[in-house]
Parts: structure tokens; sequence; C-alpha cells
């Protein structure tokens, strides 16, 4: 039996939750995670797509796989509304913590927590991780410089969790190396590693136009050809039309000349 899926702390609202709720399922058919849909403006409507494989890696051709799948659904389901690229990539260096899991393998570096709710009359708050406590209801974070009289450590309930991330500093880079490939050499640049750890994280875009719909049927009026016999009408005579001659049963007009002439024949 498959382990169940770890419940993720943040969930998204409005276009990106229709989204989540079309994608997360075949994300993880194909083994990987949904880490966050997040939808912006750029370049008219993005759609960005963050996964990663339980260990926390992602490769370019893996973003690809994931983008391959979930392309023809977004398109049947049509969540957006409308044309829009769509952004499949790893969560990067700086990634968003959106698990327990993921605030126990990252304790120990520096992360930027944002609360919903607020505790002891803040929000915010930047400090080095601790592991989260058994239950994994909160996580702890050491606070440096903070004013005299304040508490140095603090324990921030997920429960009320609205965004976390990772901080970008080396030695985050480093392990991230580690971690995702080979560390950096002796003599190598901490800043090249950086790049090149940027270029394999790059993201998979295509663009996905607005979905084709068939044009609904309008029932348009019949109009008679021609001019009708009489002003503005197709039922009937205008006002003030002289009356023409009714047509007899089998369809044709006998006009009064012809029957005259009809008649002087007969004699």
């Amino acid at each position: 039996m498959a382990e169940p899926t770890e419940k993720r702390l943040v969930g998204e609202t409005g276009v990106a939750a229709r989204v989540a709720q079309v994608v997360e399922g075949p994300i993880e058919g194909l083994g990987f995670r949904l880490v966050r849909v997040k939808v912006s403006n750029a370049n008219g409507c993005t759609v960005q797509i963050m996964a990663e494989r339980p260990d926390g890696t992602m490769g370019v051709d893996e973003c690809e796989a994931v983008s391959r799948a979930i392309s023809p659904l977004l398109d049947l389901e049509d969540p957006v509304g409308g044309a829009y690229y769509l952004e499949v990539s790893s969560p990067g260096i700086d990634r968003p913590l959106v698990r327990v899991s993921d605030f126990e393998r990252w304790a120990g570096y520096e992360a930027k927590v944002e609360l919903a709710v607020p505790l002891d009359g803040r929000k915010r708050f930047r400090g080095i991780l601790g592991p989260p406590n058994p239950d994994g209801a909160s996580v702890p974070i050491d606070l440096p410089d903070v004013k005299p009289g304040l508490p140095s450590r603090i324990d921030v309930p997920l429960r009320d969790l609205a965004e976390a991330h990772l901080i970008l500093t080396d030695d985050l880079i480093r392990e991230s190396l580690r971690r995702g490939g080979a560390p950096p050499q002796d003599g190598e640049d901490l800043d090249d590693a950086e790049d090149e750890a940027e270029e394999e994280e790059a993201p998979q875009v295509r663009f996905i136009p607005q979905p084709k719909r068939p044009k609904p049927k309008t029932d348009k009026p019949v109009r008679a050809k021609g001019p009708g016999p009489g002003k503005g009408s197709a039922k009937g005579p205008g006002k003030g039309a002289p009356a023409g001659p009714k047509p007899k049963p089998g369809g044709t007009v006998v006009t009064k000349a012809a029957r005259l002439k009809n008649r002087d024949t007969l004699h």
C-alpha cells in the first residue's frame, strides 16, 4: 500500500487553487510532489508550477515530463479561462517551505516566515530554523539581533503559516549543491557554482492558447426573398396597399385580364 501523501501547509486560492486541483493528482502519479502553484500577470498570464521528487531534487528532463503530462489536462479542464504561459520548475535553492518535512530537512538554515495570524503582535519572522516539534504543530526559530528583553527563540504555529522560504546564503548554496549534485571544487568561485545550479533548474515554459469552443447557435429570423406584398411586412400587405388577387388552391394567380382573355377565346 502506498504511503499517504504529506499534506501541504499552505494552500492556493482562486485560479491557482483550481489549477492545483487539476494537476496535483497527476503530478503525484508521476512520482513527484506539487510544491506550489502561482499565477501572475507576467507575459499577460503565467502559471508557475513548482514540483520536486520526494528527496527534494528535480532536473530539467523531469520538469519537461511534468509539463507534457499536465498540459493536455489543463487544456481540457481550462481552470485559467484564457491563454497563458505554463512554467514548470524546481523549487530552487531559496525554495518555499510548504510541508513539515521541508522544515525538518532544512533545519539549521535561515528562513523568512510569514503568518496569517499575528504572534506576539508580529506576522513576519526571520531566523534560523530548528527541527519541528515532535507533533509537527510548530517549529522553533532562533531570532538574531533581538532587542533586549525580547525572546531570542519563538515557536511558530504551522497551522497559521501563510508563506515561508529559505534565505539564499553561501552555506545554503553549498548544501544544496551537495544534496543535488557535486559540490564546488577548491578554487571554484561560489558565484559560478550558483550560476550553474540555476541553469540546471531552468524552468520549462510553453504557451497554452485559449481552448476553442463551438460558437452557440442562434435562431436568425427568416426573411422573405424580394419585396413583400406590402410595405415593411412579410406577412401580408402593408397599410394602404391595394389588395392583390388571391391565389387558387393550385398555387397560381389568375388576373382579371387573363380571365377576360380566356372568356373571349371561348366564343
